[in-house]
């Protein structure tokens, strides 16, 4: 192996995930992690390894090198594989492209043009349910019929490491019949996966469970950020507005569907039985392993939520054929949220609102405070990684720190 990587990386041999990186001497450019360094993919191309236009590398985001199609995409991960494998590939004995990731700046890897934001985990939608409607009938009629999801706000996704402001906007407190305006007190985080595709279509077409595989590059980390008591007030009657554009948070490495395939597992089963258009062959659910931590300012990290992407009852494949199914036309780079991801575990719960269970039975952190929702000055980190017969592929982290409101 040309370059040593840590036995339990993320960023192991079989990932290669592709991102956006600068360094002091370096414009931002392509680049893929491979154990703690990244590979500078516009210095390899000065090697003449590739047979395309590699000016792809040199761009600020991915999504021109994506347009290029999977026959190349995928081609580029395989060589680099390759070449790392063998002592006298051209990567060999070039120091010159590699840099340590500690050493590198990691900025947002696609120009995101639109994003959608599922709700596919029933364990959430139930809990969700039982909290603020009916704890014996939570799911609405719908949500086993159709993969439910709302258009968010593209241009407030920022890459990990941004640090964010607490949201303000109008709340109603208990017992009141009149609305105040404030900063928000019950800020959340929202353990998700986002998928990007990788085809664009055009207005009218629609895309197959079958095809989707083919439309979706690859896979990032969401903290899709929810100010639960804006949220309350204002999702009457057309749901999500303030509680969830100020900010969501994506890992800064797009892991490809390539590299996640020998994770593939069935999905739960669903009942009753789906639509035509929405069925599927084979498997479409992933084992990935997500893990949450909060780290209050100046104390040390806690782990408050082990789940697991593999629970969601929707996949994306189905996600995608409901999302185009009427004609909606889809973009290289736009981002599609799983939403919250939970399991049957309270453990597992992927959101705060569902941990402290609305505030009644609050989180106590290793400084002895506690928690209902996040605090200015904690950090939230969300990890995933898939790991199956000595194969790891991860996803490194996203992280944020969250500052007063302005």
């Amino acid at each position: 192996m040309i370059v040593d990587i840590p036995k339990n990386s993320d960023f192991s041999i079989h990932n290669i995930p592709f991102g956006i990186f600068s360094t002091a001497d370096r414009s931002p450019r392509a680049g893929v992690a491979i154990g703690d360094h990244i590979l500078d993919l516009a210095a390899v191309a000065q090697l003449d390894v590739f047979d395309f236009n590699t000016a792809v590398f040199e761009k600020q985001t991915l999504n021109d090198f994506i347009d290029l199609g999977k026959n190349i995409t995928n081609k580029v991960r395989k060589d680099i594989q390759k070449w790392l494998q063998d002592d006298v590939s051209v990567l060999a004995n070039k120091p010159q492209l590699f840099v340590r990731q500690s050493e590198a700046q990691m900025h947002m890897p696609v120009f995101i043009n639109d994003y959608t934001d599922f709700y596919s985990s029933m364990e959430h939608a139930t809990n969700v349910g039982k909290m603020f409607r009916d704890p014996e009938n939570a799911l609405l009629p719908n949500w086993r019929h159709i993969p439910v999801g709302y258009h968010g706000r593209a241009s407030s996704i920022v890459v990990s490491g941004q640090a964010i402001h607490r949201p303000k906007g109008q709340t109603i407190p208990n017992d009141s019949k009149q609305p105040i305006f404030g900063a928000s007190q019950g800020l959340d985080f929202e353990l998700e996966m986002g998928f990007i595709t990788g085809k664009s279509t055009t207005l009218g077409a629609s895309i197959s469970t079958q095809q989707a595989d083919d439309y979706i590059f690859g896979m990032v980390l969401l903290n899709d950020w929810s100010a639960r008591d804006i949220q309350k007030w204002e999702y009457v009657p057309l749901g999500p507005f303030l509680a969830k554009n100020f900010a969501s948070h994506i890992s800064p490495w797009i892991v490809t569907l390539e590299a996640l395939e020998p994770f593939k597992v069935a999905g739960p089963k669903q009942e009753p039985e789906v639509l035509p258009y929405l069925q599927y062959e084979g498997y479409k659910n992933y084992d990935i392993n997500l893990e949450v931590g909060i780290v209050p300012e100046g104390s040390s990290e806690q782990t408050v939520c082990h789940s697991n992407f593999k629970f969601m009852y929707w996949n994306m494949a189905q996600q995608l054929a409901h999302h185009t199914v009427n004609g909606c036309n889809v973009n290289i780079g736009d981002l599609y949220g799983s939403g919250t991801i939970s399991g049957k575990d309270e453990n597992s719960y992927g959101s705060m609102l569902e941990l402290a269970w609305m505030g009644t039975k609050p989180l106590k952190m290793k400084d002895g405070t506690e928690r209902k929702f996040i605090h200015d000055g904690d950090t939230v980190i969300m990890r995933g990684h898939s790991q199956k017969e000595g194969k790891r592929v991860g996803f490194g982290e996203v992280k944020a720190k969250i500052l007063p409101a302005t």
